[in-house]
């Protein structure tokens, strides 16, 4: 790490440890020159995950996009926001454990979905009638009638 004092390259760490949200590692340093003494900050990279959308286009994976989506599903139904940011909670690490930099919206469409059938029979079925792009009604029923059985 160059110092900020002189520019020398050499530096020994002092002392380490996590912020205070745990998302980085704070370091303590001394230039082995000077003497000089500078905090550092280390993190982990992230690297984006891109969602490839059915016409084909891809954007970065957007956290507030899929808690909104829920949120709209699950508006005047008794479900939390705790639980809400869980069902996101859990699609960004099926993401993150999947190793796959990429993700088709349908995919991320099937996992809430299944989460909300869980918690919501209701927030289950209109999530489900924007994902699955129900045509008409029979679509609907038939949808409606797989959740009764």
């Amino acid at each position: 790490m160059r110092c900020l004092k002189c520019g020398y390259e050499e530096s020994k760490v002092i002392d380490s440890r996590p912020t205070e949200d745990s998302n980085a590692i704070r370091r303590r340093r001394e230039c082995m020159k000077c003497e000089f003494r500078f905090t550092t900050y280390e993190k982990i990279e992230n690297i984006p995950i891109m969602v490839i959308k059915r016409n084909g286009m891809r954007e970065a994976f957007d956290r507030d996009k899929v808690i909104n989506g829920i949120l709209r599903a699950c508006e005047k139904r008794p479900i939390s926001i705790d639980t809400i940011e869980k069902i996101a909670d859990d699609l960004e690490t099926h993401i993150n454990n999947s190793l796959l930099r990429e993700i088709e919206t349908e995919e991320i469409g099937r996992i809430i979905s299944e989460k909300l059938k869980q918690i919501d029979d209701i927030a289950y079925v209109r999530f489900a009638s924007v994902y699955k792009q129900f045509k008409d009604i029979n679509e609907f029923k038939e949808e409606l009638n797989k959740l009764l059985k």
